[in-house]
């Protein structure tokens, strides 16, 4: 909120509040109370306020000077109501307070551009700009808006108010006074002669439909000139002219603050203030977060090794020891998860999954030893592709290129390989023993985290390569936020880190969680990826917000360690993991119990 220093000259004491007996102003409707709220009257008698005493016409009690930020708070509440048309509470407010809500050379400006005398709003520019340089004006630092009315400045209100005026001239068919407009007061300001060259060019316009369409205009009327005195009012100071719509913006700001700092908050960001209750502070209930056991999957028969929902959120893919993949449908009402098929034949065990963009499409890998891929029509349920290019491969990570005609692998034994859906070798590089890929969205960059700790970025068309992230300890997985900015590694023994990909820098370390040589894969979460997750050798699933380094949730159930965590990218209030206990577990929202009950669920910390 803005803090306007008051000035103490005689212009500055017309800007700020003063009391009734400062100003020579009588209270109206009853006497006025120390606090300066006006009192009631029943039949006539003057009310007098909790400890009892009154204070009438006469009785030479005056009420206290306002303090700034008292001021600013009664313009702004003026401001808001009239803006709902309560126009005959805003000047009783304004009478009582002894406060003005704007200058009165702001009121002549707003009404004369309102009222489309684009002449004589031009003129009060240079009354605006004499109080602006007034040694009496009050501003909130001379240094911030002494400088407000610069040529730049003057010249940019200008320029608004003829263009407006060039425009409502075209619409009204008078095509010689919006050519004078043009040439002889536009043009000769020598500002912005681009956007000059492209308002001559509306002169060409046939009708006004025309001319509204191609300017991208409302055309002439109240709600352009509402626009443009929006614009004009970015230019002035809050002390002659509120800044539109500034209770509401406050609002909003404190709205989102608080959703901000809530540790829960896992919907949608609405900012309609219509939304949102004002008298209370924004609180999300833990019971609403996925901290909740809703399903656990029990198909498997030995440990699960990873676990991927689709990208559209409507299926989860789930890959075991047990040398088998599960695809799982999500109800979409319920949020249960279903057993749709089960893809057999992966000899080695299945410990990484990888979804193509459009979820046709998934491509199994398997441990160290492993030296096939499979890849899958999910769709269908059959395979397309059964890779291996030499028996001495380790194929154990994958990644898709995003135009999903392609996708890259590798593994700890220095295959790195770029290949077609028919498994067809495209490219390689030699030497890079990968631990895991992301492909970036520019469809070029290729991730990939080695055995020399660090995260290395490959470009297979120009054959180029450089460091991106470099750690101290091994890095057994990592994964990267929708918006390819941020990676979430999992760090032998030092648990989760988040990096900054485009800064190269080292953000948050995340604590909690029980990380030492085992392959744990962690995940981004909730509506913008505000959360994130990892599975822990000590059997639990810890979540944390993004933003802070201590988790909000520790999640119980599992009975061995949870090897990786997968967040529902569309229904930001499901979770899955999978565990060495050959179980995954499907986290929801607290179910509908009685309080007591649901403090009672497992999940709690």
């Amino acid at each position: 909120m803005q803090a306007n220093g008051a000035g103490q000259g005689q212009e500055s004491s017309e800007l700020s509040c003063l009391n009734s007996a400062q100003n020579g102003e009588s209270s109206s409707a009853g006497g006025t109370h120390s606090n300066g709220l006006l009192s009631s009257t029943d039949n006539g008698n003057t009310v007098g306020t909790s400890n009892g005493s009154s204070a009438g016409p006469g009785s030479g009690t005056s009420k206290k000077r306002l303090s700034q930020a008292e001021e600013d708070v009664i313009r702004l509440i003026g401001q808001h109501l009239h803006g709902l048309g309560l126009n005959q509470t805003v000047d009783l407010l304004m009478q009582e307070s002894g406060c003005r809500l704007e200058h009165p050379s702001a009121t002549k400006f707003r009404n004369h551009v309102m009222e489309g005398e684009w002449d004589k709003a031009e003129n009060d520019l240079n009354e605006l700009r004499a109080l602006m340089h007034s040694p009496n004006a009050i501003v909130v630092s001379s240094s911030d808006f002494l400088s407000v009315f610069t040529s730049v400045s003057g010249q940019r209100m200008k320029f608004l108010l003829l263009q407006q005026k060039y425009l409502e001239y075209l619409e009204d068919g008078k095509v010689l006074e919006a050519l004078q407009v043009l040439r002889g007061e536009l043009t000769p300001l020598k500002y912005n002669t681009d956007r000059i060259h492209v308002l001559s060019g509306y002169l060409m316009c046939s009708h006004a439909e025309d001319l509204r369409a191609k300017a991208e205009w409302e055309g002439k009327g109240t709600a352009s000139r509402c626009r443009l005195l929006d614009k004009l009012q970015t230019y002035l100071p809050p002390s002659v002219m509120l800044p539109p719509r500034r209770l509401q913006t406050l609002l909003r700001q404190a709205v989102e603050l608080q959703r901000d700092r809530c540790l829960y908050h896992n919907t949608k960001l609405d900012s309609n203030l219509d939304s949102v209750s004002l008298l209370l502070d924004h609180v999300c209930s833990r019971k609403q977060f996925p901290c909740y056991t809703q399903q656990i999957l029990t198909e498997h028969c030995n440990e699960v090794w990873f676990c991927k929902f689709s990208n559209d959120g409507t299926k989860l893919a789930t890959g075991s020891k047990d040398t088998t993949v599960i695809i799982w449908q999500v109800d979409p009402e319920s949020h249960q998860l279903k057993m749709l098929r089960t893809l057999e034949g992966h000899a080695y065990g299945v410990s990484y999954l990888a979804w193509s963009p459009d979820d046709t499409y998934l491509i199994a890998c398997g441990p160290d030893d492993c030296s096939e891929l499979w890849l899958w029509n999910v769709q269908t349920g059959e395979l397309r592709t059964k890779m291996s290019q030499s028996h001495e491969d380790s194929l154990t990570s994958v990644a898709w290129n995003p135009d999903g005609k392609r996708f890259v692998t590798g593994g700890q034994r220095g295959q790195f390989y770029q290949c077609d859906l028919d498994g067809n070798l495209l490219d390689s590089w030699e030497g890079v023993r990968v631990q895991c890929l992301w492909c970036l969205s520019d469809g070029r960059t290729v991730l990939a985290s080695d055995t020399h700790q660090r995260i290395r970025g490959y470009n297979f068309e120009d054959l180029t390569d450089r460091n991106i992230v470099q750690e101290d300890h091994p890095i057994m997985s990592f994964t990267v936020s929708k918006n390819g900015r941020l990676a979430l590694l999992n760090v032998a023994t030092q648990g989760v880190h988040l990096w900054d990909l485009q800064d190269r820098v080292l953000v948050r370390k995340y604590q909690g969680v029980t990380q030492g040589f085992y392959t744990i894969h962690s995940c981004f979460g909730g509506h913008n990826e505000d959360f994130i997750a990892s599975g822990s050798e000590d059997h639990k699933v810890y979540i944390w917000h993004r933003r802070g380094e201590l988790p909000i949730a520790e999640l119980t159930g599992h009975t061995r360690t949870v090897n990786c965590v997968s967040w529902n990218p569309a229904i930001p209030g499901l979770m899955a993991s999978a565990s060495d206990d050959g179980t995954v577990r499907v986290w929801g929202p607290a179910p509908f119990l009685d309080s007591q009950d649901a403090d009672g669920l497992n999940g709690n910390l």
